[in-house]
Formats: structure tokens, C-alpha cells, sequence
């Protein structure tokens, strides 16, 4: 069984930062790419950037130079640094993994259960 668990999220002022962070555990025995999407009140999810197992990294549009993905594989760790927010970057943040677990012999995507992020004065 494989999870992700997500912390770091809360109520911050605009121009702040945050950093979220999400832990995959269990029968894991590979990880490829991981993310982190976005699900703001009345719209889709939407991804705010992702980085594969090599370290290639993607971002969306409107967070670039503001945000920051990374991931410590020695831990199953990815995280996302938030800088400059702003209110519009207010919505539930969900982790997204592409995991191999020890006992299925395929990959298949895992979700976290989300961290609310709010920018608010």
C-alpha cells in the first residue's frame, strides 16, 4: 500500500511564502515524476509544477519565478516553495506521484489528500 501525505499549507499574507512538502511511504520500489496541482472553489484541478525522477522541471505560467520545485529522493520527498504569493494562488494544493510499489508491476499515480493554501490580508 503506498501514500502521500502532505503538510505546510495555511493562511498567509500577500507578497509571503510557504513551503509544502508531501512524504510517499509504503511497499514502494520506484518513484518517476512527482507535482504538485492545484484545485481553487468552482474550478479543475490545474498543475503548478512538476519534476521527473532525472530532475527535469516544469512550471505552470503563473507561477513562474515565483515558485520553486524540488525533491530529496533519499526521502520520497518532494517540495514546493512558495514565494511573492498572491491572493490568487489561494486553493487546495494536492501532491501527485507516479509510483512503481513492490508489489503491483506497474506504474500508477497516486494523489495526496490536499493542504489548503490561503493568501488573504
Amino acid at each position: 500500500q503506498v501514500q502521500l501525505v502532505e503538510s505546510g499549507g495555511g493562511l498567509v499574507q500577500p507578497g509571503g511564502s510557504l513551503r509544502l512538502s508531501c512524504t510517499a511511504s509504503g511497499s514502494i520500489f520506484s518513484i518517476d515524476n512527482m507535482g504538485w496541482y492545484r484545485q481553487a472553489p468552482g474550478k479543475q484541478r490545474d498543475l503548478v509544477a512538476a519534476i521527473t525522477g532525472g530532475g527535469t522541471i516544469n512550471y505552470a505560467d503563473s507561477v513562474k519565478g515565483r515558485f520553486a520545485i524540488s525533491r530529496d529522493n533519499a526521502k520520497n520527498t518532494v517540495y514546493l516553495h512558495m514565494n511573492s504569493l498572491k491572493p490568487e494562488d489561494t486553493a487546495v494544493y494536492y501532491c501527485h506521484a507516479d509510483i512503481m510499489a513492490i508489489t503491483i508491476a506497474a506504474t500508477r499515480g497516486y494523489w495526496g489528500q490536499g493542504t489548503q493554501v490561503t493568501v488573504s490580508s
